[in-house]
């Protein structure tokens, strides 16, 4: 199977299982897992960046986090 191949049956899969799929990720468990992995990412880059990006990334971190889960 071919990247193309795999590509195609990856999009089918997602027509075919959209409702699960948006249901998934407006879960209580979705809001906790993205939280966790939300603030190590906005954290780790504040942190590489000694803070000088921090109310960018504190805004991006927002928006990601209201994309996904229940808040």
């Amino acid at each position: 199977m071919g990247l193309e191949d795999f590509v195609t049956k990856g999009k089918a899969l997602y027509t075919q299982n959209q409702d699960k799929i948006d249901a998934a990720l407006k879960s209580e468990r979705a809001e906790q897992i993205s939280d966790k992995l939300l603030d190590g990412a906005a954290g780790g880059a504040d942190k590489l960046s000694a803070g000088k990006y921090a109310e960018q990334i504190a805004k991006a971190r927002e928006r990601a986090d209201k994309s996904i889960g229940t808040e």
